[in-house]
């Protein structure tokens, strides 16, 4: 629980949800947006670097930064993250965890990446970017939840040009996204020569289809993916099957 001398990190609307790892904990509104299985399960997917820099884009609440530095896949991560409300709460959760030394999150476009990073400085990037294109019909298309989950402020193609740019040569780049994207995903990779080379869908149910797909690239790697074994989330009596529950793991 938080201490009263914390209790000032809460703003009204908010809760602090415990992260089951290492102690800490992690600053959320529901009113806006919370994490969710994705963002867990690209922590775990993610290879990382236990001695690189790492940059998660649109962070969020600075969820994946904090699970990556709990597994130990690097030395000190960076959250980039457009939204202010957001940007304010993951801040403010790296200061009740005191990771100020190791997490770094910083409010900016990823579309302005080139003005606000040197190029080729971090060894890993990662992302849970919007899934969604279409965003008419939306009565608020500016609502914190819309923006996560909608491509309003940026596309597919701006995450993967960031990434590009941000990487080294032969730092990876890992994303969560939709299994229907796949095509395009691939298409910008190449592109922007960051070569695909693992690969793993996420069924809810064995005899369900895939809803997500975690993939991990290569700047300037050769031809050549690895399609691991999808991963199965509930068992038939909708309980977490063991596989899912490993990846939850710290």
């Amino acid at each position: 629980m938080m201490s009263n001398t914390d209790t000032h990190l809460l703003k009204e609307g908010e809760r602090l949800d415990d992260l089951q790892c290492n102690g800490y904990y992690i600053i959320q509104n529901p009113e806006m947006f919370c994490f969710g299985m994705d963002a867990v399960l690209l922590s775990d997917f993610a290879t990382g670097k236990p001695k690189g820099k790492v940059i998660d884009l649109g962070t969020g609440t600075g969820i994946i930064p904090t699970l990556m530095h709990a597994r130990g896949k690097g030395t000190h991560f960076t959250g980039l993250e457009i939204q202010e409300s957001s940007a304010d709460m993951a801040s403010r959760s790296v200061q009740y965890n005191k990771l100020q030394d190791k997490i770094e999150i910083i409010q900016g476009d990823i579309k302005e990446v080139p003005c606000i990073f040197k190029a080729a400085s971090f060894d890993v990037v990662t992302s849970n970017p919007p899934y969604i294109q279409e965003s008419h019909g939306l009565e608020n298309l500016m609502e914190p939840k819309n923006i996560a989950r909608h491509e309003i402020l940026l596309n597919l193609e701006d995450v993967i040009k960031a990434a590009a740019h941000l990487l080294k040569e032969g730092g990876s780049f890992a994303m969560v996204h939709k299994p229907f994207r796949l095509a395009e995903i691939i298409r910008l990779m190449s592109k922007y020569r960051l070569e695909p080379k693992r690969m793993c869908m996420v069924q809810p149910y064995v005899d369900k289809e895939p809803n997500m797909v975690l993939i991990e690239a290569n700047k300037g790697g050769r031809t050549m993916m690895k399609i691991e074994p999808a991963l199965v989330v509930y068992n038939k009596d909708g309980s977490y099957t063991e596989d899912l529950l490993k990846r939850y793991n710290m």
